[in-house]
C-alpha cells in the first residue's frame, strides 16, 4: 500500500503561529461554521503524524491534546492506516444490523476480551462516547427496571440531553439548553485538593456521604446504575482516593445497582494499564468506551455483562452508523498496535517523565496548586500563590505562550483553571521533554 512519508518528530516553527495562510483559513471558518464551535488552536492542519501536527503554514506543532485523548497510537498510526484503506476499498457501509460483517464482530470479541473480569461479556458499538453512554443508561434501566441514575459532582459524559444531564459543569456544557431528562442524581466527588474534611479519612467520609444521599433521597432500590469516569475528564483530571471506587462497586453488587466505568477519556492504555479502573482491581458492571478505541476514527463501545446486555429486546439498540465497517477496521488496527508496540507500558514511562518534570515546575512555581493523573494523563491546576482559589488568567497565558512556541496543551477543569496533558504514547522521550522545556518557560514568564 502507498505509504506517506512519515512527519519529523520534531518541534519546527517557520512563522508565527498563527501564520498567514492559517489567519486566511480561519476567516473562512468563521463564515463558515458554526459560532458555538470552540478553538483550541488558531491554526489550520495540512497533515499529522504520531505526535506532530502539520499546519498549512510549515509549521510543525507538537500534540499533547492527542484530539482529547483520540490518537492514543499516534495520528495516522500505520496499521490504522493499512486496515482503513482495505476496508474502504472492500465497501464502505451495509448497516451492521442489516448485512452484518466480520470486523464489527472482530472488535467487539475483542472488548470481551480486554476489558476487567472474567466473566461472560457482549458489546455494542456506536459512533460517540455521549451515545455509548446514552446506550448504556437505557441498557440499566431496561435491566433493572428502575428509574434513577447516580452520577457526580465535576463529571462529564456528553454533550446530548440526556449526557448533558449527568454532565455537571453548567457552562459551556448546559447553558441554555435545558431542560434535561429526569431522574438523574448528583453526588459528591471525592476531589482531594478541594475536600474540606480530614485527608486520611476522606475515602471512608466520601462513601458514607454518597451512599446516605442515595439511601435517603433516592432509595437504592431505585437506583438502575451509577456511573462515574475513574480518573474524571472535563472536571480536571480528579483521581478518586484509594479504595473509592472498590468501595462503590461494592455497594452497587451489594443493591442491585449496576456499576458502569466511563472509560472514555481513560480507556485503551493512556492511564498505563488498559482501562484506568484495573488500578484497584474493579470489576464494572458495564464499560463504556470511545475516544481511543479507532485511532481517530468515530467509533464507540458499552462492553457488559452477557446477562445485562441481553436483556434489551430484538431491534432495541442499533443504529445505521453504529460499527461503521471502516471505523471497525481502525479499531482493529488500533487495537493491534497497543499491543504490539506494548502502549501500556509506554504510558507508565510517559506517566514518570511528565510526573517528574510537573512535580518539578510545582517547586519552581508556586502558581501550582497541584500535580494530578496517573500514566499519559496528567494535570495541573493553577491557583492563586498561597491559596486554592482558581487562577484562570495564568491558565490562559500558560495555553498562549504554549501555542507561540509550537506546542498544543488542552485545558479542563470546573473552576477552569486546569492545564490537562493527553500526548500520544508513541511520543519520543526526546519530543516529551522538549514540549516540557517550553511549559516550563511558559511559567517563568507570567
Amino acid at each position: 500500500m502507498t505509504t506517506l512519508t512519515n512527519l519529523t518528530q520534531e518541534r519546527r516553527l517557520v512563522t508565527a503561529i498563527p501564520g498567514p495562510k492559517s489567519t486566511e483559513a480561519l476567516k473562512r471558518r468563521t463564515e463558515a461554521t458554526s459560532g458555538g464551535l470552540g478553538m483550541a488552536i488558531p491554526v489550520v492542519i495540512e497533515r499529522a503524524s504520531d505526535a506532530i501536527l502539520l499546519d498549512i503554514d510549515g509549521n510543525q506543532i507538537i500534540d499533547l491534546g492527542s484530539g482529547i485523548g483520540v490518537t492514543n497510537v499516534g495520528n495516522a498510526a500505520q496499521r490504522v492506516v493499512d486496515r482503513v484503506i482495505e476496508q474502504v476499498q472492500a465497501f464502505t457501509h451495509t448497516c451492521f444490523t442489516v448485512a452484518p460483517y466480520m470486523n464489527y464482530i472482530e472488535v467487539c470479541e475483542k472488548l470481551n476480551a480486554m476489558t476487567p473480569g472474567s466473566h461472560k461479556k457482549k458489546s455494542l458499538l456506536v459512533n460517540s462516547g455521549a451515545e455509548a453512554v446514552e446506550n448504556a443508561v437505557k441498557i440499566a434501566r431496561h435491566y433493572t427496571k428502575r428509574p434513577a441514575i447516580v452520577v457526580f459532582e465535576h463529571s462529564y459524559h456528553g454533550r446530548t440531553n440526556l449526557t448533558m444531564a449527568l454532565t455537571a459543569k453548567n457552562m459551556p456544557y448546559k447553558e441554555g439548553f435545558g431542560p434535561f431528562a429526569p431522574e438523574i442524581y448528583r453526588v459528591p466527588m471525592p476531589y482531594s485538593f478541594h475536600w474540606v474534611g480530614e485527608q486520611a479519612t476522606i475515602t471512608e467520609d466520601a462513601i458514607e456521604m454518597v451512599t446516605h444521599k442515595i439511601d435517603k433521597e433516592i432509595g437504592a432500590h431505585n437506583v438502575a446504575a451509577i456511573l462515574i469516569e475513574p480518573i474524571q475528564g472535563e472536571g480536571g483530571f480528579i483521581v478518586p482516593p484509594k479504595g473509592f471506587l472498590p468501595a462503590l462497586a461494592k455497594y452497587s453488587k451489594d443493591n442491585g445497582i449496576v456499576f458502569i466505568a466511563d472509560e472514555v477519556q481513560t480507556g485503551f492504555a493512556r492511564t498505563g494499564h488498559m482501562f484506568a479502573v484495573e488500578e484497584e482491581g474493579v470489576v464494572p458492571d458495564m464499560v463504556v468506551t470511545a475516544k481511543g478505541i479507532a485511532g481517530g476514527l468515530p467509533l464507540a463501545a458499552v462492553t457488559g455483562r452477557a446477562e445485562v446486555m441481553d436483556s434489551v429486546h430484538a431491534s432495541g439498540l442499533g443504529g445505521t452508523y453504529g460499527g461503521n465497517p471502516i471505523a471497525c477496521a481502525a479499531a482493529l488496527g488500533a487495537m493491534e498496535t497497543m499491543e504490539e508496540e506494548n502502549l501500556v507500558a509506554r504510558a507508565k514511562h510517559i506517566g514518570e517523565i511528565l510526573g517528574t518534570s510537573l512535580r518539578e515546575l510545582a517547586k519552581k512555581y508556586p502558581v501550582i496548586g497541584e500535580v494530578r493523573g496517573r500514566g499519559a494523563m496528567q494535570a495541573i491546576e493553577l491557583v492563586e500563590p498561597g491559596t486554592k482559589n482558581p487562577n484562570t488568567a495564568a491558565m490562559n497565558a500558560v495555553v498562549k505562550y504554549c501555542q507561540s512556541q509550537g506546542v498544543l496543551i488542552l485545558t479542563a477543569g470546573t473552576y477552569s483553571n486546569v492545564v490537562r496533558f493527553l500526548p500520544p504514547l508513541v511520543i519520543t522521550d526526546e519530543l516529551l521533554k522538549d514540549a516540557l522545556s517550553v511549559l516550563d518557560d511558559a511559567f517563568a514568564s507570567l
